[in-house]
């Protein structure tokens, strides 16, 4: 579905507002780069949960690769600051979640295969 127009459709139906929103969500976290890893965040497997409230309120669940990872305490407010961008939103929490811990298998068989692991 083309976003411009899952926008316009979305007006009448707050389902299909609601799943523009998460598809326009899923996009900007897929231009969002784990810092060591040269792989979107979406894809990494570290996005645990996405809830958008009728108001456009969007709660995220997100890990990283490790506890110790240099970014924990910086990565969580920047990966708000992009969801801020996305139109219909109106405001964003990313709460950092360490269970379940992350592991390789989350990541997609795609990303498997960029990063020769398949």
């Amino acid at each position: 579905m083309n976003p411009d127009t899952a926008f316009l459709a979305a007006d009448n139906d707050p389902n299909l507002a609601s799943d523009a929103l998460r598809e326009n969500l899923i996009a900007m976290l897929r231009t969002i780069y784990d810092p060591e890893i040269p792989v979107n965040i979406y894809d990494l497997g570290l996005i645990y949960n996405i809830d958008i409230a009728p108001d456009g309120e969007v709660e995220i669940e997100m890990t990283l690769t490790a506890p110790a990872c240099p970014v924990a305490g910086t990565f969580p407010a920047t990966v708000e600051e992009r969801l801020s961008e996305v139109p219909g939103v109106n405001g964003v929490h990313v709460e950092l979640v360490w269970e379940p811990a992350w592991n390789m298998d989350s990541m997609s068989d795609e990303v498997k295969l960029e990063l020769g692991l398949l």
